[in-house]
């Protein structure tokens, strides 16, 4: 495994398209076989998902499928001290970053005289969160997608979590659950959990929304439920950013590569910079950790399917290639990193400065790390408060009002082909 620079003036079309794509997830080999489990679900309810289950316990009841007290209760003995400890603090730091976002209950304005229009907040009522339990178990996650449901008002907040063998849950998950105030927790994972959510059954609650990250087949399964239910954005292998100058220190931007591409073969980790001599001090200091580093074996399938070290010819191409990536992460260590800030338009999250690396978002700083992937930060915003709420408008206008758009709305209902539309606004009249 060898990484070397390469300057960004001298790929061609084709790798650069390549480097743009990275790991954007085809889900269409696999669409049909999701869509038949999504509809079974929805058919058959709990047979269907206690049949999915029997490959972690072949006796599996109804009544293992939902998290119990006692189980939540032995989780926390089970549990690392500090890792609960350590969870409860990153609760308070997501906590009070997402009650900043709150909005005021309602606005209005007055839009001419006799017209006053504005907007209300109401919460979402039922949310279930997805938290992944593959490759390892994601506390963290259900801190991301709880608690600012908790904080927007949802009365209902469910998640539901892959099973282990034995229809156990993650220990961690489950002290991470009730950190948060989860409401109910479900041992059912894959698209048998989303279907779960999306359609309900007699154990398993409707809700309308569902948000968190998965793999394809969950995503595919998100992507088959919308429109009975809400979703947050499509969200595929995790990917990172480093827009770096020569003030960088290469020894923090090896480790952030690397910590990078641990987390899946699929992730992606970049540096771009104008700076010859940190490219390539940065690739040297890459190899010479490469002997002790673990999981190497996902480190270099992810290094060489889609991470790379580009040299830009200034600061400007460096930007201006960033805003093309629009990286899930980003990281930015340059001189004066919130000058770059005002340049940058598309992120998932933004990290400044060379002590900010992006497991510190990941995990406690209280920002959201369910994000947008494959450069959908183009369109698409974190987790937030936000997803969680829902803002209707009101408007209410006196007589004098309706008399001043009295001939507007009129004309150009008739304009339209709607006469009684017109007639409607008439009848006050006469």
């Amino acid at each position: 495994m060898k990484l070397e620079p390469v300057r960004i003036g001298e790929l061609s079309e084709a790798q650069m398209e390549a480097i743009l794509q990275r790991s954007m997830e085809d889900i269409s080999s696999i669409y049909e076989h999701i869509r038949k489990i999504v509809e079974d679900v929805r058919a058959r309810g709990d047979a269907s998902i206690l049949e999915s289950c029997r490959e972690y316990k072949e006796d599996v009841s109804i009544e293992e499928l939902e998290v119990s007290s006692d189980e939540i209760k032995e989780a926390y003995q089970a549990t690392d001290p500090e890792v609960v400890e350590a969870l409860k603090l990153a609760a308070r730091n997501i906590t009070t970053f997402h009650q900043a976002q709150v909005e005021r209950e309602m606005w209005a304005v007055e839009v001419s005289p006799g017209i006053l229009a504005g907007r209300v907040i109401r919460p979402i009522e039922k949310v279930g969160c997805y938290v992944p339990g593959g490759r390892a178990a994601y506390p963290s996650t259900v801190l991301m997608t709880v608690i600012p449901a908790k904080v927007a008002g949802v009365e209902t907040v469910v998640a539901t979590t892959p099973a282990l063998e034995g229809m156990r849950a993650n220990p961690a998950t489950l002290v991470a659950a009730h950190v948060a105030g989860c409401d109910r927790i479900f041992k059912v994972g894959g698209p048998w959990g989303i279907a779960g959510l999306a359609f309900g059954t007699r154990t398993m609650p409707k809700v309308d929304k569902i948000v968190g990250p998965g793999n394809k087949y969950v995503t595919a399964a998100k992507l088959l439920v919308y429109g009975h239910v809400d979703i947050d954005s499509p969200a595929g292998p995790s990917e990172a950013l480093i827009l770096a100058d020569d003030t960088a220190p290469p020894e923090f931007i090896a480790w952030d590569f690397l910590s990078q591409v641990e987390h899946d073969p699929d992730s992606a980790a970049v540096l771009v910079t104008p700076s010859e001599k940190l490219a390539q001090a940065v690739c040297t200091r890459i190899m010479e950790l490469w002997d002790d580093l673990p999981r190497r074996e996902i480190i270099s399938s992810a290094l060489e399917k889609h991470s790379h070290v580009l040299v830009a010819r200034d600061m400007d191409e460096a930007i201006s290639f960033t805003n093309d990536y629009a990286p899930e992460h980003l990281e930015i260590i340059t001189e004066e990193p919130f000058m770059v800030l005002g340049r940058v338009r598309s992120a998932g999250c933004i990290f400044l400065g060379p002590y900010a690396p992006v497991p510190v978002g990941d995990y406690a700083s209280g920002t959201n790390h369910v994000l947008p992937t494959a450069r959908c930060a183009r369109m698409f915003s974190g987790l937030s408060v936000d997803d969680f709420i829902k803002k209707p408008s009101f408007q209410f206008l006196d007589r004098r009002g309706l008399t001043s758009l009295k001939d507007a709305v009129t004309t150009l209902a008739r304009a339209e082909g709607l006469p009684l539309h017109a007639r409607a606004v008439e009848a006050r009249f006469r």
